[in-house]
């Protein structure tokens, strides 16, 4: 019931996902992130053991589909789930359950994955990774919000709009009140304009974001 992006670049060694759906407070469930280990989107009937255990087990020195494996080997309701994992090295793992409502899939890029599940089409996961490839000079924040929209303009969730959220760490966020970038909109008509609108005025206090 969501679409999203998890992603690395590589340059600024930042972390992130970016999501939204037609639920409220998405940002409280589906992303997680930790630099220098992993950014993980758990949704569908979403789990946030996928989120915790799972930055746990990459942070230990799994790989993202060994520790995907073996959480998805302890859950009996695993086929309503949908998982996409990115690591620090690039390395990644997907799941989408035989469960989850059509249209769902994923898709794997350069250095990002992006999924979704009960979508207007396909189409949504093809532009967005398109958007987050083709704007490869902007810093991860913005390239996450810009697949978003494109993913939201092809369509998005097929039941509306309600919440969205940003969610990025790495080396330019390293204090211990601001561990990482963290934004969301939990609801409101147009989710995914409202939290570019958050974006833009949270690069007038936070300089990191340039």
């Amino acid at each position: 019931m969501t679409f999203s992006i998890v992603a690395r670049c590589s340059e600024r060694l930042e972390l992130g996902v970016a999501v939204s759906t037609a639920v409220p407070a998405v940002g409280s469930v589906v992303p997680h992130v930790e630099a220098g280990v992993g950014a993980i989107a758990t949704q569908a009937q979403s789990n946030v053991l996928y989120g915790f255990e799972g930055l746990r087990l990459l942070k230990a020195g799994l790989t993202p589909q060994m520790a995907l494996d073996r959480i998805l080997l302890k859950d009996r309701d695993r086929e309503k789930r949908q998982v996409i994992i990115i690591d620090a090295q690039g390395r990644t793992a997907t799941f989408t359950g035989k469960e989850t409502v059509e249209w769902k899939g994923h898709l794997v890029g350069k250095d990002h994955v992006v999924a979704g599940n009960m979508l207007v089409r396909s189409r949504v996961l093809d532009v967005m990774s398109h958007a987050f490839e083709t704007f490869k000079g902007d810093n991860l924040a913005e390239r996450l919000l810009k697949a978003l929209e494109a993913g939201q303009d092809a369509g998005g969730d097929k039941r509306g709009r309600m919440s969205a959220a940003l969610m990025v760490a790495g080396e330019r966020w390293k204090s211990e009140a601001r561990p990482r970038l963290d934004l969301r909109v939990d609801a409101h008509r147009e989710p995914v304009k409202e939290l570019r609108r958050v974006y833009e005025v949270s690069r007038e206090y936070f300089q990191v974001l340039e």
